[in-house]
């Protein structure tokens, strides 16, 4: 493909401490064969060298340094800063390949009623190639149902018109994580989407700074999404119901894994919380 610019593209590069992964990012957008109009860097309290990293290497990127707050905050930081008319994310420890926005971008063109679109990926872990479980299967359409057990778009695939967000708001930085989690489920409530089974991201795991790895309970973060978009009002019937059965099997596991670590006061406070769910 021949290169081109599409000038609308704003890409938000939100990191914490990975001065030695964050250049790989960095790089994969820069040799893309679109090139966007703006890349946004917005650091959450590093206190490693990446301040100078971005000074000396990538001085014509924006750069954006705040407190640690979280990696929602930063996004919504990289949003407001945003200027393109489409917005793409790049987590710092991950990779694009080098068609990646262009083969996006025309997919968006031939279907102008879409807003959004994301793409399937490769998973490196530990250093290898990895096949991800059957669960994690990625979908195009309307997809919300799809959304509901776990998190099937992944932020740095993706690339969505800045209209959503002014439509359903930004991500929750109250949600330490499953925050895109969160955001899927509002915006699948009222959008399609568009996916491109090409694998053009190289997500890379393992770590030990990953965020899945620092909180047990993964689900009651889910759990209060599902709270959020249920109460929304938003839903069609058939989708309400369909959230309110996951809200309720999430309900379950987070209980029964509270009760396997012997956190008495969690599982009373759940089923305190949720009687209506446990009937």
């Amino acid at each position: 493909m021949s290169r081109v610019s599409y000038t609308m593209i704003s890409v938000i590069v939100p990191t914490y401490n990975r001065v030695h992964q964050l250049p790989r990012a960095l790089d994969s957008i820069l040799c893309q064969s679109c090139s966007p109009k703006e890349i946004i860097v917005v650091d959450d309290g590093s206190t490693d060298e990446t301040s100078a990293l971005m000074t000396s290497e990538y001085p014509e990127i924006v750069f954006i340094q705040q407190q640690n707050t979280g990696v929602s905050s930063a996004r919504n930081v990289g949003i407001k800063r945003a200027s393109g008319d489409w917005i793409a994310f790049l987590d710092s420890d991950d990779e694009w390949l080098p068609e990646k926005l262009e083969i996006q971008m025309k997919a968006l063109y031939e279907n102008p009623e879409i807003k959004i679109c994301h793409t399937n990926e490769i998973w490196i872990r530990n250093g290898k190639r990895v096949n991800p479980k059957k669960k994690h299967e990625k979908f195009g359409g309307s997809i919300f149902q799809k959304c509901l057990p776990l998190c099937c778009i992944s932020p740095s695939s993706v690339i969505i018109h800045k209209s959503i967000f002014r439509e359903i708001g930004l991500f929750d930085y109250s949600l330490p994580v499953c925050e895109d989690y969160d955001l899927w489920l509002r915006i699948t409530a009222r959008n399609s989407v568009l996916y491109i089974e090409e694998p053009l991201l190289i997500k890379y795991g393992g770590h030990e700074d990953q965020l899945s790895k620092k909180y047990w309970g993964m689900d009651r973060f889910r759990i209060k999404s599902l709270e959020k978009i249920i109460s929304s009002r938003v839903l069609s019937d058939l989708d309400e119901n369909a959230a309110k059965k996951m809200l309720m099997e999430k309900i379950y596991i987070f209980i029964q894994g509270a009760q396997k670590r012997g956190n008495i006061k969690e599982v009373k406070k759940f089923k305190e919380q949720y009687s209506e769910f446990l009937q």
